[in-house]
């Protein structure tokens, strides 16, 4: 087993919540992916980080628009989740009920919360660019468990 296997094996461990982050491209197409390296940075400013590979298509279209929005998936939403992980671009929104809010950034209109952002910073981090997102608007939070990943599957949490 490589260092690199090991240590996603040993990273899989540690459970984290599921978004999808959205934007739009230069001729205003929505964009999207799910995402898991997501953390909560400051509250003031309020700032928010996700971690982007390098080789994701949707990156220079998040870097030219400078934001992005964060939507959270509930318990039920694993399909979702599934969809902008694999998907093609075009396939991605398809039946997918979409909104803005401040910046303009597609929020998914049935995640179980969402955050609204304007690229704050860029940081480069190895295979990834770190974008902290100033927090612009944000809401929900009320319904099901929210949809968490650990060790290579979707399930949820029970308080």
């Amino acid at each position: 087993m490589t260092d690199q296997e090991r240590f996603r094996q040993v990273m899989g461990h540690f459970a984290t919540g599921v978004a999808v982050v959205t934007g739009r491209d230069g001729d205003g197409q929505t964009l999207g992916f799910t995402a898991n390296a997501v953390v909560s940075v400051s509250l003031d400013p309020l700032l928010v980080l996700v971690g982007v590979d390098h080789a994701s298509s949707s990156l220079p279209a998040l870097r030219e628009s400078g934001v992005f929005a964060l939507s959270f998936l509930g318990a039920s939403q694993k399909g979702l989740a599934r969809r902008f992980a694999a998907e093609t671009r075009a396939e991605r929104f398809a039946g997918v009920p979409i909104r803005t809010e401040e910046t303009g950034a597609p929020i998914l209109e049935e995640a179980l919360a969402w955050l609204d952002c304007r690229v704050w910073k860029e940081v480069e981090a190895g295979d990834h660019l770190l974008l902290i997102g100033e927090v612009e608007r944000c809401g929900g939070g009320e319904g099901e468990e929210p949809l968490v990943f650990y060790r290579g599957a979707y399930g949820t949490v029970c308080p």
